[in-house]
């Protein structure tokens, strides 16, 4: 479950996103990796750096999936055509449309130019993969087991920067395609304001093609949603969070916004 804050006109809002199927999950967890890299490498300092490395390392992984990439292409296929069918209504922005159009376009050819496995130049890369290996054991990348990465990290910002940029840069057009999947998906749904009694809430779906559902509730309710579903039910148990034990059921009513989103 990914979760997002933004402003509404009563206040600070968080929502909560729960993805359907693994599909959109791995496009979440891509887009919370591309995040986290693209704040961290603007930092300055070394441990800054640390992470948008070992941030690379997971997007290599993640991004391994043999069909991510056609998956992306083909989304954004079905995005076009559908779009085309709103050329010269007189109620939709010849402008804005052209614009959506040509962005959907540039993704996807940047995606068809990228030609073998996803992330190869890394694992081609010996230092990177001895980093890597020693990343996972705990402490394992003290100066005394990686000096050459000891070095590179004494060497100036700006050059450590160039390089993490280097290596971030083959990914960028997947980055940008799942960017346009994500925005088309979150747009898709219609918000529904709902109460969960005593905490709970149920709903029925029927079979739907719901991929995703967002719940938004006002930060300052002490609740967090524990979210389960499919495509026939939708179960929320809204919880109060203690981080000394576990959470305990909230015992009155919660009242907080659904989306059900589909491309």
């Amino acid at each position: 479950m990914r979760f997002s804050l933004i402003f509404s006109s009563g206040g600070l809002v968080i929502t909560y996103e729960y993805p359907f199927n693994e599909r959109i999950r791995t496009l979440l967890r891509l887009e919370d990796l591309f995040d986290k890299a693209s704040y961290f490498v603007e930092q300055e300092g070394t441990r800054e750096h640390h992470v948008v490395l070992l941030t690379l390392f997971e997007l290599l992984e993640v991004a391994g999936r043999a069909d991510l990439k056609m998956d992306l292409i083909q989304e954004l296929e079905r995005q076009r055509q559908t779009l085309l069918v709103f050329r010269n209504n007189p109620e939709i922005s010849e402008e804005a449309l052209s614009g959506a159009l040509y962005e959907i376009e540039q993704a996807a050819t940047a995606l068809l130019g990228m030609t073998g496995k996803m992330g190869q130049y890394l694992r081609d890369n010996d230092w990177l993969m001895g980093i890597k290996s020693r990343a996972v054991i705990p402490g394992g990348v003290c100066q005394f087991d990686l000096p050459t990465y000891h070095y590179w990290m004494h060497q100036d910002s700006a050059v450590r920067r160039e390089a993490l940029l280097s290596w971030l840069k083959p990914f960028m057009p997947l980055r940008n395609g799942l960017a346009i999947v994500l925005r088309l998906l979150r747009g898709s749904g219609r918000m529904e304001h709902q109460v969960a009694e005593r905490g709970a809430f149920q709903m029925m779906l029927g079979g739907g093609g719901a991929q995703m559902v967002r719940v938004s509730l006002e930060l300052h309710e002490p609740y967090v949603p524990e979210i389960s579903a499919n495509k026939y039910a939708l179960n929320i148990r809204f919880t109060c969070p203690d981080y000394d034990h576990r959470p305990r059921h909230a015992e009155s009513d919660v009242d907080f916004d659904i989306v059900f989103c589909n491309l």
